[in-house]
């Protein structure tokens, strides 16, 4: 599989670089030509991946990561010479999945989109995975017992897909959120809690009110 990544950077230069460099590497890419409609693009072009700059004609980075949020899990990564803390904690608490700051080390750069889109696509993974007649469906997004399903969002699937590998072992809580983003710096504490009270609320719907168990201070199981 051919990964397309989209970039959204106005300096043709860097955006050139940044093409040249992503297709030698066995992507695919193109860059954003009219910033007056850059959510359209990404819509039409379906990227896997976002390569994100801040300071943009028309609307800002911060403004396009929380539009495409509104209707995409993709992995998002913000690249800019905008290195202020402020910065980065914006790009955290508006969904961007990771914040490189120019100059970049193209191999980090790299190393960081890989490690995204294996989590956020996994590749290689079964694609059901099933435990006490409980089957989570990787492809489909959605988990089914006793002919009920429920569907997923991305995140969900992931939890999921971690808490099954590890059927019978506390997961704690940190380990998960740097399975789902890489690094706890990326998210904080109270999105995993957001997380699984849905999960919850849907294995609930299909008749398992206790597949998930809490272990106090230690994290999740499932049993």
């Amino acid at each position: 599989m051919k990964y397309r990544i989209l970039i959204v950077e106005d300096d043709k230069t860097i955006q050139q670089q940044l093409k040249t460099l992503l297709t030698g590497s066995g992507y695919e890419a193109e860059g954003v030509t009219d910033f007056t409609a850059v959510v359209e693009q990404v819509k039409t072009y379906a990227p896997h991946l976002v390569l994100l700059d801040i300071k943009l004609p028309g609307d800002d980075g911060f403004a396009i990561c929380s539009q495409i949020r509104a209707f995409s899990d993709m992995p998002i990564i913000f690249v800019t010479s905008s290195n202020t803390d402020m910065d980065e904690l914006n790009s955290i608490m508006l969904g961007g999945d990771a914040f490189i700051t120019k100059p970049y080390n193209t191999a980090i750069l790299l190393a960081k989109m890989s490690a995204l889109l294996r989590r956020a696509y996994a590749s290689g993974r079964q694609e059901v995975l099933t435990w006490n007649n409980v089957s989570l469906h990787l492809e489909g997004s959605f988990i089914e017992y006793n002919g009920q399903k429920a569907e997923l969002t991305k995140n969900e699937v992931k939890i999921l897909y971690y808490l099954f590998r590890n059927v019978g072992k506390i997961c704690p809580r940190n380990d998960i959120i740097d399975f789902l983003w890489d690094s706890r710096l990326y998210v904080d504490d109270n999105a995993l809690s957001v997380n699984m009270t849905r999960i919850r609320e849907k294995l609930a719907s299909i008749g398992l009110k206790e597949f998930i168990q809490t272990k106090h201070r230690q994290g999740y199981v499932i049993v």
